[in-house]
């Protein structure tokens, strides 16, 4: 990672993860993107949400 400082503690221990549910564009699709979270280790603050695979949004026309 990057060298970030956590704007709540100081600390420069963040990790990334990401969560379960992925975020789709309706509900017929079977499309998907994950939602990843950078969060400080050691007070849990999210310092960033990022959502990955983000053409599947984007307007087919």
């Amino acid at each position: 990672m990057e060298n970030k400082i956590c704007s709540s503690c100081g600390s420069t221990n963040f990790q990334e993860a990401t969560d379960y549910i992925p975020l789709k564009p309706s509900k017929g699709s079977f499309l998907s993107a994950q939602k990843v979270f950078s969060f400080c280790m050691d007070c849990g603050i999210v310092d960033a949400i990022r959502i990955e695979n983000t053409e599947i949004f984007q307007n087919k026309e």
